[in-house]
C-alpha cells in the first residue's frame, strides 16, 4: 500500500509542471556552473543531510489564501506573474487626512459558505480572512467539510498569527466606552480582540484538538508560525497543523495612521501603483497590505498513508532577533545572514543547492539593502541564484506577508515561473541579484529559501523544495 502511495506521489513531484500549468512550456534547465563560498563558519562545505524520517519529514499538501485578487490561490499566482498591481486608492475609509491614501486594501471579501452569518457580523476582519483561508487549504489538501471526519483531532493543530490584530474591534469598543460606559462594550471584543483568537476561532469551528496557540513577531509572524508548527510534527506532537498569518490592517484609518506616524510610508499619492518598488535608488517607504495566507503542513508519512497530492516540501527554517532596534534592521545584517545560516541548518541544506530567494524586500530605504548586505554575507557570488519581491505587487501584508509569499514561492517550484518585481526603474548598484525585474523568468528551483523581517528585530527564514521521496 505504501510502496503505490509513494509512487502516486512520485509521480506528481517529479512532474515539472503541475495542474494548472500544463499549458506553460517547461524551461530548459540551466546549464551554468555556479561557485559560492560559504563565508559563515558553522555552515560545512558538503552538502548537509536532510532527514529521512517520513515521521519527521514534512510536506504541505494545502494552500489557503485571502488576497487582492481574491480566494484562489492559482488566480493569485497568475496576477503575480503578470505584474498587476495590487495597491490601489483606499475606499474603505476617508484617507483624505492621512499622509499616505493607498494601500493593498481587500475589497468585495466573500465569506460565505465558510462563516455563517451571525458569526460573520461579529468577527474582525483577520479573523474572517483567517478562517476563510483556513478552510480552503483544508479544501486544497483534500479535507473539505465532508472529508473533516477523517482527521484524527487530537492530532491536528492550528498556529496562525498576526501582527497588528483586532484593530477595528478595539476602535468600536474604545468609541462605545466613550460614549456610553463600559456596558456599551460588546461582550464579544475581549474573546475576539486577543491575539490567540485567529488559530481558536479557526481550530472551534474544525473541532481541532491538537497544539493551538498564535504567534506574533510583526511581519515574521507567518514564518515563526511554519517553523513551530514543523516542530510539533517532527516531535510527534502532531500529524496535520494548519500554519501561517492573517491582517486586516486596512479596515480602519488607525491602521494606515500608526503606521505613518512612524515616517515609514511611502508618501506616493500622485502614482500608487509604483509606490512599491523595492531596491529601487528612488524608494520612498513601503506600502500597506492586508491578507491571510496559510498552509496544511503535515508529516510524509501522514501524507503518504492518505494518498496525498504533496505540493512542495518543507525543508525547515530558522528564527532570531537583531536586538539592534525597535524598528531598523541592523546595517551589517548580521541577525538575518545568522538567521539564513541556521535555517539551512535545520533544513540540511547547503547554500550551493539555494537558487532562488523570495525576499523580504519591502521597499524602505535601510531595509532592502540591509536584507542584501545579509545575503552576501553568506553567497560571495550570485551566479544562478534569482531574488524577487511579492511586496512590489500586492504591498507589505505585515503578519500575513510570510503566509502569501510562501504560497508564492511554492507555486514558483511547481510552475518553473517566477513573478516579477516590478517598479524596478533605477536598481540599487549594490544589488547584485538577478531581481527578476519587470518580466517573468522561468526557473527550476532546486530549494527556495523566502525571508520574511518584522518591527522588533524579529528575523525568520523558511526553506521550501519539490517533494522528491
Amino acid at each position: 500500500m505504501e510502496t503505490q502511495t509513494l509512487l502516486r506521489l512520485t509521480s506528481h513531484s517529479l512532474s515539472p509542471f503541475r495542474k494548472h500549468t500544463s499549458h506553460i512550456k517547461s524551461p530548459p534547465r540551466t546549464t551554468t556552473k555556479r561557485h559560492y563560498v560559504i563565508l559563515a563558519s558553522n555552515i560545512s562545505a558538503t552538502s548537509p543531510k536532510r532527514e529521512k524520517d517520513a515521521k519527521k519529514r514534512v510536506v504541505v499538501t494545502g494552500m489557503g489564501l485571502v488576497s487582492v485578487y481574491g480566494n484562489d490561490v492559482d488566480t493569485y499566482y497568475q496576477k503575480l506573474l503578470a505584474g498587476e498591481n495590487g495597491i490601489k486608492l483606499i475606499d474603505k475609509f476617508n484617507a483624505s487626512k492621512l499622509p499616505t491614501k493607498f494601500g493593498g486594501q481587500i475589497s468585495h471579501f466573500m465569506s460565505k459558505g465558510y462563516i455563517d452569518d451571525k458569526n460573520d457580523l461579529r468577527l474582525d476582519d483577520y479573523l474572517r480572512y483567517c478562517i476563510v483561508a483556513g478552510k480552503r487549504a483544508l479544501e486544497d489538501a483534500a479535507f473539505g467539510v465532508h472529508e473533516l471526519s477523517k482527521i484524527n483531532k487530537e492530532r491536528a493543530g492550528v498556529l496562525v498569527g498576526t501582527g497588528m490584530g483586532g484593530m477595528s474591534g478595539f476602535s468600536d469598543a474604545s468609541d462605545s466606552l466613550m460614549e456610553g460606559g463600559y456596558e456599551k462594550i460588546s461582550p464579544f471584543f475581549t474573546p475576539y480582540d486577543v491575539h490567540n483568537m485567529t488559530s481558536a476561532v479557526l481550530a472551534h469551528h474544525l473541532g481541532f484538538m491538537g497544539p493551538t496557540y498564535s504567534i506574533s513577531a510583526a511581519c515574521a509572524t507567518s514564518n515563526f508560525c511554519f517553523c513551530a508548527a514543523a516542530n510539533h510534527i517532527r516531535e510527534g506532537e502532531a500529524d496535520l497543523m494548519i500554519a501561517g498569518g492573517s491582517e486586516a490592517a486596512l479596515s480602519i484609518p488607525f491602521g494606515v495612521a500608526s503606521l505613518a506616524a512612524t515616517n515609514a510610508l511611502s508618501k506616493r499619492n500622485h502614482d500608487p501603483h509604483t509606490a512599491s518598488r523595492p531596491w529601487d535608488k528612488d524608494r520612498d517607504g513601503f506600502v500597506i497590505g492586508e491578507g491571510a495566507g496559510v498552509l496544511v503542513m503535515e508529516s510524509l508519512e501522514h501524507a503518504m498513508k492518505r494518498g496525498a497530492q504533496i505540493h512542495a516540501e518543507f525543508l525547515g527554517g530558522a528564527v532570531n532577533c537583531d536586538a539592534y532596534h525597535i524598528t531598523n534592521p541592523r546595517p551589517d545584517g548580521l541577525g538575518v545572514s545568522s538567521c539564513i545560516q541556521m535555517s539551512l541548518k535545520n533544513a540540511g541544506v547547503s547554500v550551493e543547492e539555494v537558487n532562488y530567494i523570495n525576499a523580504h524586500a519591502t521597499s524602505t530605504v535601510v531595509g532592502d539593502l540591509a536584507e542584501v548586505n545579509a545575503l552576501k554575507k553568506v553567497f560571495k557570488t550570485t551566479t544562478g541564484v534569482k531574488m524577487n519581491s511579492t511586496k512590489s505587487i500586492i504591498g507589505r501584508c505585515l503578519g500575513a506577508a510570510g503566509g502569501m509569499e510562501a504560497i508564492a514561492t511554492i507555486k514558483a517550484i511547481q510552475t518553473g515561473w517566477l513573478h516579477p518585481t516590478i517598479n524596478q526603474f533605477n536598481l540599487d548598484p549594490t544589488v547584485e541579484f538577478d531581481t527578476v525585474a519587470d518580466i517573468k523568468q522561468p526557473h527550476e528551483i532546486d530549494v527556495a529559501i523566502s525571508n520574511s523581517f518584522g518591527f522588533g528585530g524579529n528575523n525568520s527564514v523558511v526553506a521550501f523544495s519539490s517533494f522528491r521521496p
